[in-house]
């Protein structure tokens, strides 16, 4: 098969050379380089996502070039579906080029041969038979239909040509195989977004930017009910209904109306033992707009619902505005009354603490929260000087991918519920916090987690807070406020040196206590801040200032002298609300130890308060993905094309014979001498032509 393309011969040179190019094979194979090139790079590249993702992803510059080249959805892209068109016509024009040919070469029976031509092939046998020479040929034809061929006696002037061929479906592999290619494409772009930008540059038809009710969005961000393809989103919470499907664009979103509406009555999710999501499905009831007929239907994984051409896939589950009550805590100051704060997922709440004001948006909500709690070691760094524990976020994925493979795995265990949120001030800068219920045993202790970050991309850091004796904070906020307050700074630091040298009396001794007790003072000072950042970064930067050769030895007692301190101060903040003073084991001063820790890192926590779940009433809410896809059926078409013509160009081999019968000699016997050829030489051909080259000399 040459691969050249059609030649025309008209007036115009350049559309000669345009059209031999674009029906060419290597026209052709250039473009499915290109198009696997670019289903690459959609493969790598996440494909239709938040233009700040791609922003915060390649920066500035490299993000303004990939928008330019329509990285950002490849498979719309004004030049993707170009070579989609360019292909069709290339592979249409192939086919038309060839399939009259091969057709006309399955028909033909190749009969004019010569007698001298045949004993040039190299698979050829010869044989006389006591016939006559219609006799021999009739016996031929017939032995080789019983063989499968089809065969044709044609009468030359010298002689009877026996022409016989089996396997001539063959060509239709090719033109099934190139068919195929031109039905799956015209099908993909019948399913593309095409219909959609059409609306858009020819109707008017703009992406919405912004929030708010969908009932009040413009009709110029509404999408036809004739739409004949789409591909959107529907976010549906228990008890409620929706018949507007989102459609993601580069620049906002697009409303597509459907035919019918949809109410979620119920959401269910099966789980594992360990807590993992096993199975989700969504309860619903349709309701068609033109008849007022409803329905039940259950919408499952993998198991969409199809009603007026429309499917409905389950695709994931969200909060659907779970009611929350929680109990704030002051982070700064030397407040400690706690305070009860009601949220709603997916709406906002206004704090103010003191002259500032901030707003709580109320993000997620999970009840359930299972995560690997052995192996915790990699997280005692914290313990060490660090100011925020990202570890604990890097621990947690990787336990993240298919739930089914860890069914069994005895360390995963439920957390119990978080609350996820961001605090956005006056300015609009927010951060996002992510706080645990319930404590979480990491190295034997229990701890409450507070995750922070201050970018969406970023993991969560989490700020490790001790549970008291009653499993709350409030003994390390009772610690965190006591800290604050230089009066109990003072204090404490008073009696530290009283216990450190209980019989200061003369001179020398009350000289040493009163240093001591200046020394515990300003330990205490420097790790609380005093109008600075504090924690273990201050007292870092405190020792920078002690010649190296004597930091080690500085720091060792500067730990102990604050360690003690802290003791006392924790102590005296007891003391001060009329509590009982704590015994001085080794359990409580592994609790201190723990909140010395968290008090180093609260400085970066960077809220001024700690929002701690209190109560909750969860509401789920299903995502259901629905589709109109009239490509799909086109698709499936020319995938059954495309097997068929893999098929027969594999499996059926065309094989084509020639018997030229003669008459003997002097009135002898007939002479015959058969050639026999295929497109691909194989052991069952030489097989096969060693049968028949036994079976048809053979006397009847």
């Amino acid at each position: 098969m040459s691969t050249t393309g059609i030649v025309v011969n008209t007036r115009r040179p350049f559309l000669d050379e345009a059209v031999e190019l674009v029906s060419s094979m290597r026209f052709a194979i250039s473009l499915l380089t290109i198009i696997s090139i670019a289903a690459m790079i959609g493969t790598v590249l996440t494909q239709n996502q938040p233009m700040p993702n791609y922003v915060n992803q390649f920066g500035p510059f490299w993000f303004d070039v990939f928008d330019k080249l329509g990285l950002y959805a490849v498979y719309s892209a004004w030049w993707f579906l170009l070579i989609l068109v360019f292909l069709i016509l290339s592979t249409a024009l192939c086919i038309v080029r060839n399939a009259p040919k091969m057709i006309k070469d399955m028909r033909s029976w190749r009969e004019n041969v010569r007698e001298t031509s045949l004993r040039n092939f190299h698979h050829k046998a010869e044989w006389t038979a006591q016939l006559s020479r219609a006799e021999l040929a009739a016996q031929s034809a017939a032995r080789l239909a019983d063989a499968g061929y089809s065969a044709k006696i044609v009468e030359k002037e010298n002689g009877t040509l026996v022409a016989a061929k089996k396997g001539a479906a063959n060509k239709f592999g090719y033109i099934f195989a190139h068919s195929s290619i031109i039905i799956i494409l015209v099908g993909g772009m019948l399913d593309s977004d095409i219909p959609i930008q059409f609306q858009e540059w020819f109707l008017g038809k703009t992406p919405f930017v912004g929030g708010g009710l969908i009932s009040e969005i413009p009709e110029k961000h509404r999408l036809s009910l004739a739409n004949p393809t789409y591909r959107g989103n529907t976010l549906i919470p228990e008890g409620q209904s929706s018949d507007i499907a989102v459609i993601p664009r580069s620049e906002g979103s697009l409303l597509q109306p459907l035919p019918f509406t949809i109410q979620l009555k119920r959401f269910n999710i099966d789980f594992y033992s360990t807590g993992m999501p096993k199975l989700f499905a969504s309860e619903v009831v349709i309701r068609d707009h033109e008849t007022g007929k409803t329905f039940p239907a259950t919408i499952k994984v993998n198991e969409p619902l199809i009603y007026k051409g429309v499917a409905v896939y389950q695709s994931s589950f969200e909060d659907g505005g779970s009611k929350l009550k929680l109990v704030g805590y002051p982070m700064s100051g030397t407040d400690q009354a706690s305070f009860t704060m009601d949220g709603e997922v997916n709406a906002s709440t206004p704090l103010k603490r003191g002259a500032d004001e901030y707003t709580v948006e109320w993000s997620a909500f999970r009840a359930i929260n299972v995560e690997n709690t052995a192996g915790n070691q990699d997280l005692r760094a914290v313990t060490k000087g660090q100011s925020l524990n990202e570890q604990f976020a890097a621990k947690l994925d990787k336990n993240s991918g298919s739930a089914g493979k860890n069914a069994d795995n005895k360390n995963l265990k439920n957390v119990g519920p978080s609350v996820q949120y961001k605090l956005r001030d006056k300015t609009g800068q927010a951060r996002e916090y992510q706080n645990y219920m319930q404590p979480v045993t990491i190295d034997g202790v229990q701890v409450f987690l507070a995750g922070v970050r201050a970018s969406p991309n970023d993991p969560f850091s989490y700020l490790r807070i001790p549970s008291d004796e009653a499993h709350t904070v409030k003994e390390w906020m009772r610690l965190r406020a006591a800290l604050a307050d230089p009066a109990l700074r003072e204090l404490a630091a008073v009696r530290y040196a009283r216990r450190a040298m209980p019989a200061a009396s003369n001179t020398p001794a009350a000289t040493l206590a009163r240093q001591l007790q200046e020394s515990s003072s300003k330990s205490l000072d420097i790790f609380a801040g005093d109008g600075k950042q504090g924690g273990y970064a201050a007292v870092s930067r405190f020792l920078e200032k002690i010649p190296a050769a004597e930091q080690e030895k500085a720091a060792n007692i500067f730990m102990k002298i604050l360690n003690g301190t802290l003791w006392e101060l924790w102590q005296a903040a007891r003391e001060k609300e009329g509590l009982a003073p704590v015994a001085g084991d080794e359990k409580q001063a592994r609790f201190l130890q723990l909140a010395t820790n968290a008090l180093s890192d609260s400085f970066f926590y960077g809220a001024p308060v700690y929002l701690q779940l209190d109560e909750f009433v969860e509401v789920k809410a299903s995502v259901l993905q629905v589709t109109r896809s009239p490509g799909k059926a086109v698709v499936y078409l020319g995938c059954v094309f495309l097997v068929l013509g893999v098929f027969a160009m594999f499996y059926i081999r065309e094989r084509r014979l020639w018997i030229w019968v003669r008459d003997g000699e002097a009135g002898g016997p007939a002479h015959a001498l058969m050639a026999m050829s295929t497109q691909r030489k194989t052991l069952d051909f030489e097989h096969e032509f060693n049968d028949l080259k036994a079976k048809l000399p053979q006397l009847a």
